[in-house]
């Protein structure tokens, strides 16, 4: 069993993550939401959570504060861009949110790329309800970042099986490879815990498992973890589960 770090990516880097509510669509014009995601920047970027106090509800600020603090505490070092995207096909307001940075842990040097994107409802210029509706993470470690692809599907339907595969772009030959993969739970997520992982060789062209989407509609988070000869790649990804495309 090994300890996974950065297994917390989804609900660490997506800070904005409190339980889901159903949404409305906000009625406010992008301006609004081009205002509220240059703001949003500047806080993340400035890692005070004192910067949230104008920026969410009253219920939303601890949350937002705790998370942020304890995301920094794994990655000091980050930057984050966050931009106005698409409307989802109900009207809501998305915002697309990148991360990049570099982390130390257990002597090794790790590089950081994740994604979300989530929807939004503002009031008042302030965040009061959000969705997430994409994630995905990247944590790379050694001098030479090994080249991968996360091929993972944003969406799948109800009971289907489908690809959780994390590719080794060059293969590693006759590389001794070992990897694992784990479905992270809701309780998981919110409270941050970084699960055990349990590792089983792996060919060196990385790892490919064949995994059950749920009966009912929702969504599965994976984390992925491949240890080969030159350091550590571990991979989060959100999969929305659906009863009809």
């Amino acid at each position: 069993m090994r300890r996974f770090l950065g297994v917390t990516l989804v609900s660490a880097m997506a800070l904005l993550l409190s339980p889901v509510h159903a949404l409305e669509p906000p009625g406010r014009g992008g301006s609004a939401v081009e205002r509220f995601s240059d703001r949003l920047q500047a806080a993340l970027n400035s890692g005070s959570s004192s910067a949230f106090d104008t920026l969410a509800s009253v219920e939303l600020q601890p949350v937002l504060a705790q998370r942020l603090e304890r995301f920094r505490q794994d990655f000091p070092e980050v930057t984050w861009q966050v931009e106005p995207a698409a409307l989802t096909p109900d009207g809501r307001p998305t915002l697309s949110l990148q991360v990049r940075g570099a982390a130390e842990s257990q002597g090794l040097s790790y590089s950081l790329e994740a994604s979300e994107q989530i929807a939004i409802r503002l009031e008042g210029g302030e965040l009061v309800e959000q969705e997430l509706l994409a994630q995905q993470s990247l944590l790379r470690s050694g001098e030479r970042p090994l080249a991968v692809d996360v091929a993972i599907p944003d969406v799948v339907l109800t009971g289907s099986r489908y690809d959780v595969d994390l590719i080794v772009e060059k293969p590693l030959g006759q590389a001794l490879v070992a990897g694992g993969l784990v479905d992270l739970s809701d309780e998981q997520l919110s409270a941050q815990i970084r699960p055990n992982l349990p590792l089983a060789p792996q060919g060196g062209g990385g790892l490919f498992k064949s995994v059950q989407a749920p009966q009912q509609p929702g969504s599965q988070t994976w984390a992925v973890m491949l240890v080969h000869p030159d350091g550590v790649v571990t991979a989060t990804k959100r999969v929305r589960v659906v009863s009809s495309y």
